[in-house]
């Protein structure tokens, strides 16, 4: 778990820079990203919270902020008054893309290009195993993934 731990943290650091210099958090990023994937950019809050770990008074926050700045909008569902969508906007979308390729190339420079092949498949085949017992709600909502990958 350790090594874990330091993995991550030490992933985190490294590809921070390229959320700094887009104006975005970690946390802006991954609700941007998630939200960039879904169908129709959008996922209901209760769905977007457990995508993202947050409770849902934190995602609840996350969204505010990023309704300010004019990166997503929050629509009522038609069908049921209590629920609501985060929405990416088309400024969303932008802010989004242009933090992509800086990115994506911190992944493959710190994580996957460090990794032959048949090592990267491996690991995300574990990875997977165990997040679908430990989070089985990371991809509440998602049911097709569209969009930006």
């Amino acid at each position: 778990m350790g090594l874990l731990a330091e993995v991550h943290t030490g992933l985190m650091a490294k590809m921070a820079g390229a959320f700094a210099e887009s104006k975005l958090s970690d946390i802006d990023f991954e609700t941007l990203i998630r939200l960039g994937r879904s169908p129709g950019h959008r996922l209901r809050m209760s769905d977007l919270a457990a995508q993202t770990s947050l409770s849902t008074s934190g995602v609840t926050r996350v969204v505010d902020r990023l309704e300010r700045e004019g990166l997503v909008r929050r629509v009522a569902c038609a069908s049921d008054r209590r629920a609501s969508y985060a929405t990416l906007t088309g400024e969303g979308l932008t802010r989004l893309e242009s933090v992509i390729p800086k990115h994506i190339e911190d992944i493959d420079r710190w994580f996957t290009g460090l990794l032959a092949p048949d090592q990267l498949d491996t690991l995300l085949d574990a990875l997977r195993v165990i997040r679908d017992v430990v989070r089985p709600c990371a991809t509440a909502g998602a049911e097709q993934e569209v969009g930006i990958s």
